[in-house]
Parts: structure tokens; sequence; C-alpha cells
């Protein structure tokens, strides 16, 4: 356990080097055991700050991508979070640790059900569900931040809809190869747009996304 914990403080102190300042982001990082979210094959290397394969052809985020966009998200605690990806689960264990109300779609049943089992078992209370996130979730919009751990080909119009004055959408857009990072205000219905850094991520499938095939 002791090796486990060193391994956290490294990870902090790489973020930190990397620009990650809200304490309350790096306290939740250092709590979550990221070990847990990962597959048994790469456990010894779950905080290492790169990105690993989990089921389904699908990755876990790296924690400099997790934290950076959990930054610009700006959550506050009893905020309403909608993210699009669950995937292992990991960022939304951040989120509701930060003490958001946390609600995620995944597309993959096989993720949907594993994640779901795993925050349980941690003690999240977390909504999620299985479904395509490029439509959102409209029954309990509007949120007051939207995250998408996954790459779009362009923003799609229903997470813009779900947002409310004031919410942020963090959202990857880009081609398959390079996406960009937005971060979207809604400021009374008109959305203001910033870019930040280039990143690697999966495919956002959906009807709002890429195509299945």
């Amino acid at each position: 356990m002791g090796r486990r914990e060193d391994d956290r403080n490294e990870m902090l102190s790489l973020l930190k080097e990397r620009g990650i300042t809200d304490e309350r982001i790096l306290s939740a990082m250092m709590k979550v055991e990221r070990h847990l979210f990962v597959l048994p094959a790469f456990v010894n290397r779950a905080y290492d700050d790169t990105a690993l394969p989990i089921a389904s052809s699908q990755t876990i985020s790296q924690p400099y991508t997790v934290a950076f966009m959990t930054q610009e998200l700006q959550p506050r605690k009893d905020s309403k979070i909608l993210e699009i990806g669950t995937g292992s689960g990991y960022q939304a264990a951040i989120l509701a640790e930060l003490g958001c109300r946390v609600f995620t779609i995944e597309r993959h049943m096989d993720l949907h059900l594993q994640a779901r089992k795993l925050l349980e078992r941690l003690g999240y209370r977390i909504a999620s569900r299985c479904g395509d996130g490029t439509v959102g979730w409209t029954e309990f919009a509007p949120y007051d931040g939207i995250v998408v751990t996954a790459a779009a080909p362009q923003v799609p119009d229903p997470l813009l809809n779900q947002l409310a004055e004031g919410g942020k959408l963090v959202i990857p857009v880009g081609d398959l190869e390079l996406q960009r990072l937005r971060v979207i205000t809604n400021e009374g219905g008109s959305f203001q747009t910033k870019e930040v850094h280039g990143f690697k991520f999966v495919p956002l499938i959906g009807k709002k996304g890429w195509n299945q095939g």
C-alpha cells in the first residue's frame, strides 16, 4: 500500500508541475485509487501519466488529461455534471469526490456495468446509463457542466442545449488523429469558446458523433 501512495504522490507532483493548481482536484486525485480502474495487467502502471487500455478497445485517460479537463470545468460542490463516456468510471469518481452530482453515459454495455459495479462498491452515488451520449440526457438537464471524454467531429447541439446558464462544456473536437480541447461557456444563451492544447482521444460514436462503421 505504501508503494501505491508513493506513486500517487509522484503523480500529484507531476500534475502540479504541469499547471494543475486546484487543490480540491489534487486532493480528489490523491484519494481516488486509479489502480482499481485499470486492467489487472496495467496495475503497476496505474499512476504513470499515460492513457491505458481498458475493455471494449477504449482507454482510461492519462491523469493530467483528467485533471486538466476537470480544472477547466470548474465544478463546485453540488454542481450537476453530465459525463459523456463513462469508460472505467475514473473521471466520474473524481467528480463525485469533489461533491458533484454526477450523471454519466456509456455506450458499451460491458463498460457501463463494470463501472457501475465498481463505483457502487466504492460508495459513490452516481446516476449512470448505457446509451448514445452524443444526444445527452434530457431528463436531468440543464447541467452546470458537461465533460466529454471522447473526440467529436463537431460539438453536438444537444449538449449545448442541455447546458445551464453559466455552465461549461469541455469537449475534444477534431479529426481522428488530433483534437483540440474546447471549453464552451453558456453566457445568456450565447456560447463563448476557448481552445486549449492538443489531445488524442478515442472517437465519440453516436448520432451526433462519428459513425460506428
